[in-house]
Order: C-alpha cells, then sequence, then structure tokens
C-alpha cells in the first residue's frame, strides 16, 4: 500500500512537472517556480525544459520502481537501495528548504512549504514501503 502510493505520488508529480513544460510560463508562475524561471520559458530558453525534464524523468523513475514493488513483481536491478536513497533524497529535500531557499530567492514561499510538504509525504510512503518490503 504505501509503495502504491509512493508511486502515485511520484507520476502526479512528474505529470505536474511536464505540465509545466507544455503550458509554459503561466505554469511555471502557478506551481511558484519564480519569476526568473518563468521569463526563462516565455522567453523560449532551454534550462526550464531541460531542468524540468530531469525533475519529470526522475520522478518516473521513482514512480516505476515503486509501481514494481506496490505489484511484488520480481525485485528490479537495485530495487532496495533505491526505494531507500528515494526515500532519503526525498527526506532531504523536504527538510533543507531553510539552506535551499536563499539559492533560490524568486521561489514563493509557497512553494517551498507546498513542495516541501509533498516531499515529506512522498519520502515517508518510499521509506514505509521500502521497510515493509525488506
Amino acid at each position: 500500500m504505501p509503495l502504491a502510493l509512493a508511486s502515485g505520488l511520484d507520476a502526479l508529480a512528474a505529470l505536474a512537472h511536464l505540465a509545466c513544460i507544455v503550458l509554459g510560463a503561466p505554469a511555471y508562475r502557478v506551481m511558484g517556480a519564480g519569476e526568473r524561471m518563468a521569463r526563462a520559458a516565455q522567453a523560449g530558453r532551454w534550462p526550464p525544459t531541460l531542468i524540468t525534464l530531469a525533475i519529470a524523468a526522475g520522478l518516473f523513475v521513482m514512480a516505476f520502481y515503486a509501481g514494481a514493488a506496490a505489484a511484488q513483481r520480481p525485485p528490479l536491478p537495485w530495487q532496495r537501495m533505491l526505494l531507500l536513497t528515494f526515500a532519503a533524497v526525498l527526506l532531504i529535500r523536504a527538510m533543507a528548504f531553510p539552506w535551499l531557499k536563499p539559492m533560490f530567492p524568486d521561489n514563493s514561499a509557497r512553494f517551498w512549504w507546498v513542495s516541501s510538504g509533498i516531499c515529506m509525504v512522498m519520502a515517508l510512503a518510499h521509506g514505509w514501503g521500502a521497510w515493509r518490503l525488506y
């Protein structure tokens, strides 16, 4: 159950990132990514797209691994290590926002609180699921 939840949350987060690419600057603004990122997307620059694609790809990999483990398929390569790594990375991201915030001054306070809360829930789902699996 927790890994199924983790997989679903990962996939939703990946789709939200892809929506930013498709919808452009307004979506980056709504998601709280910062005016600099939104302006770069509006100007047709590549960095927002590449950064957002990289994040979405990572989230889809996480969804795949968590989903495969939830379905109790034969273990994927490095499944245990990766599930625990996903949980650790998400937990660090959730808790590190006070130190990350000054590095990204354009990101809104809403972005930091909402994204950090989502990361915390995702970290707990991955960690709990990996713990129950092993």
